[in-house]
């Protein structure tokens, strides 16, 4: 644990920012989908390394990049298996970019034109006409 982890003050069950560093694959929380303010940090030695790590998980709600290098950080965005991928940012969102996950992390998008399809059912009529 770097920083943070500790219980926020207020209602609820919440924590302040936390930043857990030395995380290997096979902890808890690097497995998990976490829902609140915590980062894990994980060395890794080669892009195509981290793609493979990262994309090994169940999940795929969302992914994020931190670099300088824009062209690497969009080749490892095209090639994670996430619903969103942030780059240089993180949980940000605009009301028209659809929002959903991969894998185990949900069907279907949130918010943009491809969330009214969770509104509509197709149908199909056949008749004959001779």
């Amino acid at each position: 644990l770097v920083t943070g982890g500790a219980s926020q003050d207020g209602k609820g069950f919440f924590i302040q920012p936390t930043i857990f560093a030395d995380v290997t694959d096979q902890m808890k929380i690097a497995r998990e989908e976490i829902f609140g303010p915590v980062m894990c940090v994980i060395k890794f030695d080669s892009d195509d390394e981290v793609i493979e790590r990262a994309n090994a998980s169940e999940f795929g709600l969302a992914a994020g990049i931190i670099s300088t290098d824009v062209p690497r950080a969009m080749r490892i965005a095209r090639n994670l298996t996430a619903g969103t991928v942030w780059i240089n940012s993180y949980d940000n969102f605009d009301a028209a970019a659809p929002f959903g996950g991969f894998k185990s992390s949900g069907h279907g998008r949130e918010k943009g034109e491809n969330a009214l399809e969770s509104y509509t059912e197709i149908k199909c009529v056949m008749m004959p006409l001779a």
